[in-house]
């Protein structure tokens, strides 16, 4: 398992720095991450610094709270793919999913899915599992699948609950079948926790502490 790949390497703290973006492009490139994952103001510096490296840029559109209008998220993802993400990793709307209102769901991350396939990107849709009930994660499994996403993907980190295996084990039975991928995120911080959900069926894992858990891994 090359485990720095499987790493979306993390910072969306609202007092993130320049220094810290920098810091963490460094860390990137140095282990070999999949992608840092940073708010859209900060996709632009961090391309720049991992320019001729392999390692991607992912942007969160809708962070935390997925209540965004469509419209709002669509350009917030257009403008991080400009700026040099490629990969967009969006909040649903938590509210309309548990509301009953598939459609608006549906339509909101199929909207986000054309902007990242107008510029060969990956969406991701995070759930918020910790917010929503076994048949509402189902549910949004099947919208996701529907709606063309690449990824499902656990949580924010903000909310009151991260990623659990039961949670990632639920998803990858729904999704995997159908070719989508699975990302586990959410107080992931040990490469023990990491194990565990990749055992559960995660393809990608974001976190702020892959270095930490690289390090486990090497030592």
């Amino acid at each position: 398992m090359n485990i720095s790949k499987l790493i979306d390497h993390t910072l969306l703290k609202p007092e993130a720095t320049a220094a810290d973006i920098a810091r963490i492009c460094g860390e990137a490139r140095e282990f070999g991450f999949w992608s840092v994952c940073v708010n859209a103001f900060w996709v632009r510096r961090a391309a720049a610094a991992l320019a001729g490296s392999d390692v991607k840029v992912c942007a969160v559109v809708g962070f935390p709270l997925g209540a965004s209008l469509t419209e709002t998220k669509v350009c917030e993802a257009r403008f991080a793919l400009r700026d040099g993400a490629t990969e967009i990793d969006m909040v649903l709307n938590v509210g309309a999913l548990k509301g009953g209102e598939e459609t608006v769901v549906l339509a909101d991350i199929q909207n986000v899915v054309q902007a990242c396939r107008e510029m060969n990107a990956l969406c991701k849709v995070i759930f918020e599992t910790c917010l929503l009930s076994e048949k509402e994660k189902a549910r949004a499994c099947e919208l996701c699948v529907k709606a063309g996403a690449d990824f499902v993907k656990t949580s924010t980190g903000f909310s009151s609950g991260g990623a659990t295996v039961e949670d990632v084990a639920l998803m990858s039975r729904l999704v995997k079948p159908r070719g989508l991928g699975v990302k586990a995120s959410g107080g992931i911080r040990t490469l023990a926790d990491l194990k565990k959900m990749v055992e559960a069926g995660a393809t990608r894992i974001g976190t702020s502490n892959g270095v930490k858990i690289v390090g486990e891994a090497s030592g």
